[in-house]
């Protein structure tokens, strides 16, 4: 009976022109929006929460700035840019972790698709530059977009995680 609906489903997206799309492999470009300045050179796993650092966001976008320094957290957007390919992963044992885990189920920079998502308090801002605190991106990141935090719709109070990512663990 499976197979009659997956055969009917089949010849009505080829009659309506619906056809089950697959994932796009071609590369989506992006141009960066900001640049990250700070003293860390290499990536590491741990130690982000007192790094300081400072994006510098483009002048022509100064203006879109206006009104992120009401908010005390923010949302990066970045590429990580300095993991070569060849480092990529599909899965990485991580520390804690008793068996590896697919990349996607870890916060790992060497992803199939290397982006950075990272929360991190503003301290303050003048003109195009962003002072913050705790953004895990190495000097000269390429910064892809800047959102504001809202605790109400970002945070997730009931959020479950494996054993071996919390850090009392």
């Amino acid at each position: 009976m499976k197979a009659l609906w997956l055969r009917l489903l089949d010849w009505l997206s080829r009659r309506f022109g619906i056809a089950r799309t697959p994932v796009p492999r071609e590369p989506i470009s992006f141009r960066p929006i900001a640049v990250v300045r700070n003293d860390v050179r290499e990536s590491r796993p741990h130690g982000w929460e007192r790094v300081r650092s400072t994006i510098i966001v483009r002048e022509d976008l100064a203006e879109a700035l206006d009104g992120i320094e009401d908010y005390s957290h923010i949302i990066v957007v970045f590429a990580f840019d300095k993991v070569p390919e060849s480092e990529q992963r599909t899965r990485i044992r991580m520390e804690g972790a008793a068996a590896e885990q697919g990349i996607l189920a870890t916060r790992s920079q060497r992803r199939p698709s290397p982006l950075g998502v990272s929360m991190t308090r503003l301290l303050r801002r003048r003109a195009n530059v962003l002072w913050v605190e705790g953004l895990d991106a190495i000097n000269g990141t390429p910064i892809l977009d800047i959102k504001p935090y809202f605790p109400n719709h970002d945070a997730v109070p009931t959020a479950g995680i494996p054993a071996w990512a919390r850090e009392d663990s």
